[in-house]
Protein backbone atom coordinates (compact mmCIF):
# COMPACT_ATOMS: atom_id res chain seq x y z
CA UNK A 1 0.00 0.00 0.00
CA UNK A 2 0.90 3.06 -0.94
CA UNK A 3 2.27 5.13 2.64
CA UNK A 4 0.86 8.48 3.29
CA UNK A 5 4.01 10.46 4.45
CA UNK A 6 6.77 10.53 2.86
CA UNK A 7 9.78 11.42 4.85
CA UNK A 8 13.08 12.75 2.45
CA UNK A 9 15.90 12.72 4.08
CA UNK A 10 19.33 14.21 2.89
CA UNK A 11 22.20 12.55 4.39
CA UNK A 12 25.90 13.29 3.64
CA UNK A 13 28.59 12.15 6.05
CA UNK A 14 25.93 12.33 9.19
CA UNK A 15 26.92 8.74 10.59
CA UNK A 16 27.71 9.91 13.80
CA UNK A 17 24.11 11.21 14.52
CA UNK A 18 21.63 9.12 11.28
CA UNK A 19 21.51 6.20 13.74
CA UNK A 20 19.29 8.94 16.41
CA UNK A 21 17.60 10.31 13.55
CA UNK A 22 16.51 7.31 11.93
CA UNK A 23 15.65 5.53 15.48
CA UNK A 24 13.20 8.69 16.08
CA UNK A 25 11.10 8.31 12.88
CA UNK A 26 10.89 4.41 13.51
CA UNK A 27 9.25 5.11 16.68
CA UNK A 28 6.45 7.06 15.45
CA UNK A 29 3.09 6.48 16.33
CA UNK A 30 1.97 7.17 13.20
CA UNK A 31 3.03 4.32 11.53
CA UNK A 32 1.79 4.55 7.40
CA UNK A 33 4.99 6.26 6.67
CA UNK A 34 7.89 5.91 4.10
CA UNK A 35 11.61 7.30 4.95
CA UNK A 36 13.43 8.07 1.98
CA UNK A 37 16.97 8.54 2.81
CA UNK A 38 18.83 10.07 -0.34
CA UNK A 39 22.84 9.38 0.77
CA UNK A 40 25.04 12.31 -1.44
CA UNK A 41 28.18 10.10 -1.86
CA UNK A 42 28.57 10.06 1.43
CA UNK A 43 32.61 8.37 2.60
CA UNK A 44 31.48 8.01 6.89
CA UNK A 45 29.60 5.18 7.10
CA UNK A 46 26.02 7.28 6.53
CA UNK A 47 25.14 4.66 3.68
CA UNK A 48 25.69 1.53 5.93
CA UNK A 49 23.84 2.57 8.39
CA UNK A 50 21.08 3.62 6.16
CA UNK A 51 21.19 0.14 4.83
CA UNK A 52 21.27 -1.49 7.68
CA UNK A 53 17.52 0.23 8.91
CA UNK A 54 16.23 -0.74 5.33
CA UNK A 55 17.33 -3.93 5.49
CA UNK A 56 15.28 -4.40 8.75
CA UNK A 57 12.27 -1.58 8.10
CA UNK A 58 11.09 -1.98 4.17
CA UNK A 59 9.63 1.43 5.15
CA UNK A 60 13.25 2.73 4.86
CA UNK A 61 14.19 3.22 1.10
CA UNK A 62 18.17 4.15 0.43
CA UNK A 63 18.35 5.85 -2.55
CA UNK A 64 22.96 6.59 -3.44
CA UNK A 65 23.90 9.24 -5.51
CA UNK A 66 27.17 10.68 -6.19
CA UNK A 67 27.96 13.66 -4.45
CA UNK A 68 25.97 16.59 -6.28
CA UNK A 69 24.99 18.88 -3.19
CA UNK A 70 21.97 19.69 -1.19
CA UNK A 71 19.64 20.82 -3.68
CA UNK A 72 19.85 17.92 -6.79
CA UNK A 73 19.78 15.46 -3.60
CA UNK A 74 16.90 16.98 -2.25
CA UNK A 75 15.06 17.23 -5.88
CA UNK A 76 15.95 13.48 -6.79
CA UNK A 77 14.51 12.34 -3.19
CA UNK A 78 11.64 14.58 -4.25
CA UNK A 79 11.04 12.47 -7.43
CA UNK A 80 11.25 8.94 -5.37
CA UNK A 81 8.57 10.49 -2.81
CA UNK A 82 5.02 7.99 -3.30
CA UNK A 83 2.76 9.98 -0.63
CA UNK A 84 0.29 12.40 -0.72
CA UNK A 85 2.35 14.44 2.06
CA UNK A 86 6.04 15.13 2.53
CA UNK A 87 7.71 15.75 5.68
CA UNK A 88 11.67 16.97 5.52
CA UNK A 89 13.85 15.88 8.17
CA UNK A 90 17.52 15.95 8.40
CA UNK A 91 20.20 13.52 9.48
CA UNK A 92 21.97 15.50 12.64
CA UNK A 93 18.34 16.07 14.00
CA UNK A 94 15.23 13.91 15.77
CA UNK A 95 11.89 13.65 15.84
CA UNK A 96 9.31 13.49 19.10
CA UNK A 97 7.61 10.56 18.45
CA UNK A 98 4.26 12.18 17.86
CA UNK A 99 5.52 14.81 15.36
CA UNK A 100 4.26 12.96 11.91
CA UNK A 101 0.76 12.43 13.67
CA UNK A 102 0.14 15.85 15.09
CA UNK A 103 1.32 17.46 11.54
CA UNK A 104 -0.88 15.15 9.70
CA UNK A 105 -4.17 15.54 11.84
CA UNK A 106 -2.86 19.80 11.86
CA UNK A 107 -2.85 19.60 7.88
CA UNK A 108 -6.31 17.55 7.71
CA UNK A 109 -8.36 20.03 9.89
CA UNK A 110 -7.21 22.94 8.08
CA UNK A 111 -7.20 21.81 4.15
CA UNK A 112 -6.21 25.69 3.18
CA UNK A 113 -3.17 24.93 4.52
CA UNK A 114 -0.57 24.15 1.75
CA UNK A 115 2.37 23.29 4.79
CA UNK A 116 2.61 23.25 8.32
CA UNK A 117 5.82 23.19 10.79
CA UNK A 118 6.03 22.65 14.33
CA UNK A 119 8.27 24.51 17.08
CA UNK A 120 11.75 22.79 17.66
CA UNK A 121 14.08 22.77 20.70
CA UNK A 122 17.59 24.05 19.48
CA UNK A 123 20.70 21.87 20.95
CA UNK A 124 23.09 21.36 22.34
CA UNK A 125 22.00 23.97 25.08
CA UNK A 126 25.40 24.71 26.78
CA UNK A 127 26.88 26.22 23.55
CA UNK A 128 23.88 27.81 21.98
CA UNK A 129 24.51 31.76 21.45
CA UNK A 130 21.94 34.45 22.42
CA UNK A 131 21.54 34.90 18.95
CA UNK A 132 20.17 31.18 18.20
CA UNK A 133 18.28 31.63 21.80
CA UNK A 134 16.26 34.31 20.48
CA UNK A 135 15.17 32.75 17.29
CA UNK A 136 14.33 29.98 19.04
CA UNK A 137 12.19 32.26 20.96
CA UNK A 138 10.85 34.11 17.73
CA UNK A 139 9.72 30.74 16.05
CA UNK A 140 8.26 29.78 19.21
CA UNK A 141 5.99 33.32 18.76
CA UNK A 142 4.67 32.71 15.23
CA UNK A 143 2.29 30.03 16.49
CA UNK A 144 -0.61 30.89 14.20
CA UNK A 145 -1.00 31.15 10.21
CA UNK A 146 -1.30 34.46 9.67
CA UNK A 147 1.50 35.17 12.37
CA UNK A 148 3.59 32.92 10.04
CA UNK A 149 2.77 35.15 6.96
CA UNK A 150 3.03 38.79 8.68
CA UNK A 151 6.74 37.67 10.03
CA UNK A 152 7.55 36.07 6.03
CA UNK A 153 10.32 38.97 5.72
CA UNK A 154 11.86 38.76 9.27
CA UNK A 155 13.63 35.24 9.08
CA UNK A 156 12.70 32.30 7.88
CA UNK A 157 9.48 31.91 10.01
CA UNK A 158 9.27 27.80 10.08
CA UNK A 159 12.59 25.74 10.81
CA UNK A 160 13.14 24.04 7.42
CA UNK A 161 13.31 20.55 8.77
CA UNK A 162 9.71 20.47 10.79
CA UNK A 163 8.01 21.23 7.17
CA UNK A 164 5.61 18.79 6.64
CA UNK A 165 4.36 19.74 2.85
CA UNK A 166 1.51 18.78 0.29
CA UNK A 167 3.13 16.75 -2.39
CA UNK A 168 1.51 18.56 -5.13
CA UNK A 169 2.38 21.78 -4.18
CA UNK A 170 6.42 20.67 -3.60
CA UNK A 171 6.49 18.95 -6.42
CA UNK A 172 5.41 22.40 -8.41
CA UNK A 173 7.44 24.36 -6.50
CA UNK A 174 10.82 22.12 -6.42
CA UNK A 175 13.91 23.32 -4.62
CA UNK A 176 15.70 25.56 -6.72
CA UNK A 177 19.13 27.16 -6.50
CA UNK A 178 19.61 30.85 -6.25
CA UNK A 179 23.28 30.82 -4.48
CA UNK A 180 21.00 31.84 -1.22
CA UNK A 181 18.85 29.78 1.24
CA UNK A 182 16.76 27.43 -0.64
CA UNK A 183 14.98 26.69 2.65
CA UNK A 184 14.03 30.34 3.18
CA UNK A 185 13.29 30.69 -0.78
CA UNK A 186 11.32 27.36 -0.83
CA UNK A 187 9.04 29.37 2.14
CA UNK A 188 8.67 32.71 0.24
CA UNK A 189 7.56 31.32 -2.59
CA UNK A 190 4.41 29.42 -0.50
CA UNK A 191 4.04 32.21 1.27
CA UNK A 192 3.23 34.40 -1.73
CA UNK A 193 -0.28 32.85 -1.84
CA UNK A 194 -1.22 34.22 1.52
CA UNK A 195 -1.22 32.66 4.95
CA UNK A 196 -1.15 29.09 3.71
CA UNK A 197 1.51 27.47 5.97
CA UNK A 198 0.64 26.92 10.00
CA UNK A 199 2.52 25.61 12.99
CA UNK A 200 1.79 22.95 15.68
CA UNK A 201 2.36 24.47 18.79
CA UNK A 202 4.48 21.64 20.20
CA UNK A 203 8.18 21.02 20.42
CA UNK A 204 8.11 18.27 17.89
CA UNK A 205 11.92 18.24 16.39
CA UNK A 206 15.49 18.37 18.07
CA UNK A 207 16.95 20.82 15.92
CA UNK A 208 21.20 19.91 16.76
CA UNK A 209 23.21 23.11 16.31
CA UNK A 210 26.94 22.01 15.34
CA UNK A 211 29.70 23.81 13.74
CA UNK A 212 29.52 22.16 10.68
CA UNK A 213 25.99 21.88 9.93
CA UNK A 214 25.42 23.66 6.93
CA UNK A 215 24.10 26.82 7.66
CA UNK A 216 26.83 27.85 9.49
CA UNK A 217 29.57 26.56 6.77
CA UNK A 218 27.83 27.33 3.06
CA UNK A 219 28.40 31.26 1.94
CA UNK A 220 24.67 30.45 0.84
CA UNK A 221 23.44 30.99 4.03
CA UNK A 222 25.53 34.26 5.13
CA UNK A 223 23.83 37.52 6.43
CA UNK A 224 24.03 39.14 2.70
CA UNK A 225 22.63 36.16 1.05
CA UNK A 226 19.68 36.17 3.42
CA UNK A 227 19.11 39.84 2.27
CA UNK A 228 19.50 39.09 -1.40
CA UNK A 229 16.73 36.45 -1.00
CA UNK A 230 14.30 38.61 1.05
CA UNK A 231 14.63 41.67 -1.18
CA UNK A 232 14.12 39.36 -4.88
CA UNK A 233 10.93 38.13 -2.78
CA UNK A 234 10.00 41.31 -1.94
CA UNK A 235 10.50 42.73 -5.70
CA UNK A 236 8.26 39.43 -6.76
CA UNK A 237 5.53 39.94 -3.99
CA UNK A 238 5.06 43.13 -1.82
CA UNK A 239 6.98 45.50 -4.30
CA UNK A 240 5.66 43.89 -7.48
CA UNK A 241 4.12 47.08 -9.00
CA UNK A 242 5.79 49.24 -6.58
CA UNK A 243 9.28 51.20 -8.06
CA UNK A 244 9.20 53.63 -5.34
CA UNK A 245 8.41 52.42 -1.56
CA UNK A 246 8.97 54.38 1.75
CA UNK A 247 11.72 52.87 4.17
CA UNK A 248 11.38 53.09 7.82
CA UNK A 249 14.92 52.93 9.23
CA UNK A 250 18.32 53.47 7.67
CA UNK A 251 20.42 51.54 10.53
CA UNK A 252 22.81 49.02 8.97
CA UNK A 253 19.87 47.00 8.56
CA UNK A 254 17.66 48.82 6.35
CA UNK A 255 21.10 50.23 4.38
CA UNK A 256 22.08 46.84 3.68
CA UNK A 257 18.32 46.09 2.14
CA UNK A 258 18.32 49.43 0.36
CA UNK A 259 20.46 48.52 -1.80
CA UNK A 260 19.55 44.99 -2.29
CA UNK A 261 16.36 46.71 -3.47
CA UNK A 262 17.99 49.17 -5.59
CA UNK A 263 19.65 46.27 -7.62
CA UNK A 264 16.36 45.27 -8.41
CA UNK A 265 14.58 48.68 -9.79
CA UNK A 266 13.18 50.00 -6.67
CA UNK A 267 14.03 52.99 -4.92
CA UNK A 268 13.05 55.14 -1.67
CA UNK A 269 10.93 58.32 -2.03
CA UNK A 270 11.31 58.68 1.50
CA UNK A 271 12.83 57.40 4.90
CA UNK A 272 11.70 57.46 7.60
CA UNK A 273 13.81 58.15 10.78
CA UNK A 274 13.83 59.32 14.53
CA UNK A 275 17.28 60.02 14.92
CA UNK A 276 18.00 63.25 15.12
CA UNK A 277 21.21 63.73 12.98
CA UNK A 278 19.86 62.06 9.90
CA UNK A 279 16.32 63.91 9.91
CA UNK A 280 16.71 66.56 7.54
CA UNK A 281 18.67 64.81 5.03
CA UNK A 282 18.64 63.12 1.67
CA UNK A 283 19.49 60.03 1.36
CA UNK A 284 19.83 58.86 -1.99
CA UNK A 285 17.61 60.94 -3.66
CA UNK A 286 15.19 60.34 -1.00
CA UNK A 287 14.11 62.83 2.29
CA UNK A 288 14.83 61.53 5.42
CA UNK A 289 11.29 62.57 7.63
CA UNK A 290 10.00 61.93 11.12
CA UNK A 291 7.10 59.41 11.05
CA UNK A 292 4.90 61.83 11.62
CA UNK A 293 5.59 63.05 7.74
CA UNK A 294 3.09 59.52 6.67
CA UNK A 295 0.43 60.88 8.01
CA UNK A 296 0.40 63.97 6.20
CA UNK A 297 1.28 61.60 3.34
CA UNK A 298 -1.36 59.69 4.22
CA UNK A 299 -4.25 62.49 4.37
CA UNK A 300 -3.23 63.91 0.82
CA UNK A 301 -3.15 60.57 -0.51
CA UNK A 302 -2.16 56.96 0.06
CA UNK A 303 1.45 56.90 -0.01
CA UNK A 304 4.53 54.09 -1.65
CA UNK A 305 4.04 50.83 0.18
CA UNK A 306 6.22 51.01 3.62
CA UNK A 307 9.04 48.59 3.98
CA UNK A 308 9.62 48.69 7.86
CA UNK A 309 13.49 47.55 8.14
CA UNK A 310 14.26 47.70 11.98
CA UNK A 311 16.48 45.13 13.89
CA UNK A 312 14.63 43.78 17.05
CA UNK A 313 10.94 42.70 17.78
CA UNK A 314 10.10 45.59 20.44
CA UNK A 315 11.14 48.72 18.22
CA UNK A 316 9.18 46.76 15.33
CA UNK A 317 6.10 46.37 17.61
CA UNK A 318 5.86 49.97 18.43
CA UNK A 319 6.30 50.31 14.95
CA UNK A 320 3.47 48.16 14.02
CA UNK A 321 1.44 49.81 16.64
CA UNK A 322 1.84 53.29 14.92
CA UNK A 323 1.37 52.53 11.68
CA UNK A 324 -2.22 50.27 12.35
CA UNK A 325 -3.01 53.57 14.65
CA UNK A 326 -2.64 55.53 11.52
CA UNK A 327 -4.51 53.25 9.72
CA UNK A 328 -1.77 51.19 7.67
CA UNK A 329 -2.84 47.73 7.45
CA UNK A 330 -0.12 45.03 7.56
CA UNK A 331 0.58 43.16 4.82
CA UNK A 332 -0.95 45.49 2.15
CA UNK A 333 0.30 49.15 2.83
CA UNK A 334 3.22 48.26 5.02
CA UNK A 335 5.51 45.09 5.76
CA UNK A 336 8.18 44.52 8.08
CA UNK A 337 12.01 43.25 6.61
CA UNK A 338 14.83 42.90 9.24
Amino acid sequence: MRPIISILLPVWNDAPTLGTALNSIRRQTFKEWECVVVDDGSTDGSTEIAANFARKDSRFRLLRRDHAGLIPTLNAGLDACRSPLIARMDGDDWMHRDRLAAQKQALDRAPELQAIGCFVRIFPRDDLTDGRRAYERWLHSLSDPEAIWRERFIECPVAHPTLMIRRERLMALRYRDRDWPEDYDLLLRLLREGPVVGNVPRRLLGWRDLPKRLSRTDPRYALSRFTQCRAWHLHRDFLRSAPRYVLWGHGRTGRALRKSLAELGHHPSLIIEVHPRRLGNTIHGAPVVPPDALRDAREKGMPDPIVVSVAGSNPRGEIRATLTKMGFQEGFDFVCAA
